[in-house]
C-alpha cells in the first residue's frame, strides 16, 4: 500500500510541476494600475482572484500613458513595455486609449491604428503561437476630465479600436457597454473605485472564459 501511495504521490507530482499556470499581461494606464500594480484593489489582481491558480496576471498598468507613440507619455517608452515581452504572456489584454483623448494627444490621431496594429504585432512576437490578444474599448468617461473625451472615445478612437483587431485577429473586450450601468463607481467620471475595478475585472474574466 505504501508503494502505491508513493507511486501516486510522484505522478501527481509530476502532473503538478507540468501545468503550468497560464500567464495573463494586463497592459494599460491608470485604470489598469489601479492604486498600484501590487494593490489588491487594482482589477487585474481581483482578476487574479477570480481565475484562481490555474493563472498567473500580471499588472502592466502605468498611469496617464498612452497607446499613441508620440503622446505626451507613451507606454512604448516605460520599464513595463520590455517587461510585458519578457514576461512571454500566453493571454494579452490591452486596455489603453483613455489617455490618448487628450486634445494634445489626438492631434495624433492619424498614427492611432498603426500604432495599435505595432504594439499587437510586438508583443505577439514573444506569445507562443496559441498565445491570444484582447483589446479593450474604453471604460466609459462619466464626466469628462483633464481633457479625457467620452464623445471622441465612442465617435472616433473605438471604430478604429475594432478595425485594429480586426486586421490581428484580437479578440474585443467591451468595457464601455459593460460598464455603463455603474456611473456610481466611478467617483471622478474617469478612474473606477474598488468595486468598480472588480466589475472591469469580472468583465475582462467572462471574456476570457
Amino acid at each position: 500500500m505504501k508503494k502505491v501511495i508513493c507511486a501516486l504521490l510522484m505522478l501527481w507530482g509530476q502532473g503538478t510541476h507540468a501545468q503550468q499556470p497560464v500567464k495573463i499581461a494586463c497592459v494599460g494606464n491608470s485604470i489598469t494600475e489601479g492604486p498600484g500594480r501590487n494593490h489588491p484593489d487594482s482589477y487585474p489582481l481581483q482578476l487574479q482572484k477570480m481565475l484562481g491558480q490555474g493563472y498567473l496576471v500580471k499588472n502592466f498598468g502605468v498611469s496617464a500613458r498612452t497607446l499613441l507613440r508620440k503622446g505626451d507619455f507613451p507606454f512604448w517608452n516605460e520599464p513595463q513595455f520590455e517587461q510585458v515581452k519578457d514576461f512571454k504572456p500566453d493571454i494579452l489584454v490591452i486596455k489603453l486609449g483613455t489617455n490618448d483623448s487628450k486634445p494634445q494627444n489626438w492631434a495624433h490621431k492619424d498614427d492611432f491604428l498603426n500604432d495599435y496594429l505595432e504594439m499587437i504585432r510586438t508583443f505577439k512576437e514573444h506569445m507562443s503561437e496559441e498565445g491570444k490578444v484582447f483589446v479593450c474599448l474604453p471604460a466609459p468617461v462619466f464626466k469628462d476630465n483633464w481633457g479625457i473625451t467620452e464623445q471622441l472615445i465612442v465617435d472616433e478612437m473605438t471604430p478604429l479600436i475594432r478595425e485594429a483587431a480586426r486586421r490581428t485577429g484580437a479578440e474585443i473586450i467591451d468595457l464601455h457597454h459593460s460598464l455603463k450601468p455603474y456611473t456610481s463607481l466611478f467617483p471622478d467620471g474617469v478612474h473606477p473605485n474598488k468595486e468598480g475595478a472588480k466589475m472591469l475585472a469580472r468583465a475582462v474574466a467572462d471574456s476570457l472564459q
